[in-house]
């Protein structure tokens, strides 16, 4: 069993590498987009407005209307770990040309919604619980009031926090694209339950604000292409950067250990088999054949235990799916219009 004392030897070089394993998560590959309008007047992707979440938290949202296409039915695209709104402008406006309104917002503790620490830029929810009460309302004074059937596509720890909630709400979709779900972490060469110890002791110890060891603020070109595992698109992966420099309220730096035990926890909700057992919603997950940030073992279980669930694995492709090459994209949005149609 792990003690405080052991807590002192993640000094170690050995154990930073650990952390490594977390950076595509951490928020290191950060994003914004064409002509963002902090002023909340809208920009050429999402209408931008607010809602009041959980505990009263001011959260960003957007609306992409396709009314003007004669749209009758929504999806609520839901991002991952750091993400926001801009960065899913190129999808939102795909999603428009199908005929679809897309609703997306701002988790808390990223994007322009509210940062809940004086240093905005450190990764933190203290349970996913949070997220999911911000989800609630959203669906609830948002998605509802549209009338229309919802498609839910979530992407990496959105397509965690959309499990879980179409599990606490099974009327809330019509049907599910779970794209590189964050059923569980990899944490290789490591062992999770190692990861977990680590997460739980330094909470009790009271650092659950504190940058896991080795994290730090962001910091621009701290990832280069060559060596990430996120996408093998070139021009998507700097469209990024080049966004933050732009808007710096949008950059988040490393998770929390807080972060790291929320998502742990969370994770093994869905690991217990009669919970994705009782998930009726059609689904259709997708998995990324190069994935080395979220377990593709994870996803494979999770596809099998699901009622009504499609497991779609495209070659050759990494972590952000929706943000890869031109061909793996057009790949994905094959099966996405076949489970849609």
């Amino acid at each position: 069993m792990l003690t405080l004392r052991d807590l002192e030897k993640l000094k170690s070089s050995a154990l930073l590498v650990f952390f490594k394993i977390f950076e595509p998560l951490t928020g290191l590959k950060k994003t914004l987009l064409k002509g963002a309008d902090l002023s909340g007047m809208g920009n050429d992707g999402f209408d931008i407005d607010w809602f009041y979440g959980a505990h009263g938290h001011r959260l960003r949202y957007g609306r992409l209307d396709g009314s003007d296409t004669g749209a009758n039915k929504v999806v609520l695209l839901l991002n991952g770990r750091s993400e926001f709104l801009e960065k899913y402008v190129e999808v939102a406006e795909e999603l428009v040309s199908r005929g679809y309104t897309v609703l997306s917002f701002d988790w808390r503790g990223q994007g322009l919604s509210v940062r809940e620490l004086e240093n905005r830029q450190k990764g933190y929810v203290k349970t996913f619980e949070d997220y999911l009460a911000d989800l609630a309302v959203f669906y609830r004074q948002i998605v509802i009031p549209l009338d229309f059937p919802v498609t839910l596509l979530a992407h990496s720890m959105g397509g965690h926090l959309g499990l879980r909630f179409m599990h606490d709400n099974p009327h809330a979709f019509s049907r599910a694209v779970l794209v590189s779900p964050m059923i569980d972490i990899v944490t290789l060469p490591f062992p999770s339950f190692a990861a977990r110890r680590i997460a739980k002791i330094a909470c009790a110890a009271g650092f659950g604000e504190a940058y896991v060891l080795g994290g730090t603020n962001y910091a621009p070109g701290k990832v280069c292409f060559d060596t990430n595992r996120l996408t093998h698109d070139l021009e998507r992966f700097n469209h990024e950067e080049r966004l933050i420099a732009q808007i710096p309220d949008l950059a988040l730096g490393d998770v929390t250990y807080a972060w790291l035990k929320a998502a742990f926890d969370s994770i093994q909700l869905l690991k217990v088999k009669s919970y994705a057992g009782q998930i009726g919603t059609p689904v259709m997950l997708v998995s990324a054949d190069e994935d080395r940030v979220v377990s593709i073992a994870a996803q494979r279980r999770m596809a099998r235990d699901l009622p009504d669930c499609r497991l779609v694995c495209l070659p050759n492709a990494r972590h952000e799916i929706l943000h890869e090459t031109d061909g793996i994209r057009r790949a994905f949005w094959k099966h996405f219009d076949a489970f849609t149609a």
